[in-house]
């Protein structure tokens, strides 16, 4: 049995899963069930130039510095997600949110392996236009918040349904106490990974320090 783990090379994920449940390397994992599409966005991701890393367990694709997509696999299907999508402008109508608490329409979510191949086209130019806007400087307008999120949580937020949803449902004392939390950490990883630590607590319903 292969230790669970977290991965952070972007390899382990099309070989083993993202090491984030029971499921990694069995033959259960969700990847297994989409390997097929999941290598081919893949592919086209890499012919475009886009740095391939993992953060979060999965493989995210940056361009000039900054976070462009993020690449997750379901049991009833595998999506693609833009970081920044309320700069999108989505001609093909193609975008979908994650969850009712998602801001923007921000994925592209396959229920077959053959459906890249197919949207290929629309998938290369949706990501062209990322890196445009990622080359450009450009950011989408700053949401206020309730609570003075880093940025680190809120990317973190955007690409991963589950977790976005379980800390809305946190009360507003506790989001301040995990942004507190956050915004003391001065270096960027340190947040992320205190993110990572947080998940359960957050799961759980639970402020940063309760036990």
């Amino acid at each position: 049995m292969v230790e669970r783990k977290m991965i952070t090379d972007p390899d382990e994920f099309f070989k083993l899963g993202c090491g984030r449940c029971d499921r990694y390397a069995t033959p259960e994992c969700t990847t297994r069930t989409w390997l097929e599409g999941i290598l081919d966005l893949r592919r086209i991701c890499l012919d475009l130039g886009l740095e391939e890393v993992a953060k979060w367990g999965h493989p995210t694709y940056m361009h000039a510095g900054r976070n462009i997509a993020i690449m997750g696999t379901f049991k009833e299907n595998y999506r693609l997600t833009f970081m920044n999508a309320a700069l999108m402008k989505d001609p093909e109508g193609v975008l979908q949110r994650q969850g009712e608490n998602t801001r923007n329409p921000d994925m592209i979510f396959f229920t077959s392996n053959a459906q890249v191949k197919e949207m290929e086209p629309i998938i290369r130019a949706y990501l062209r236009e990322a890196m445009g806007y990622a080359e450009q400087g450009l950011k989408p307008e700053k949401v206020v918040h309730e609570v003075d999120m880093p940025d680190e949580l809120i990317d973190a937020l955007d690409s991963d349904p589950e977790l976005a949803e379980a800390f809305e449902a946190l009360t507003p004392g506790r989001q301040r106490g995990y942004a507190y939390a956050l915004n003391s950490a001065k270096q960027s990883k340190t947040r992320y990974d205190r993110i990572e630590k947080f998940r359960d607590k957050i799961f759980a319903g639970k402020g940063p320090l309760e036990r």
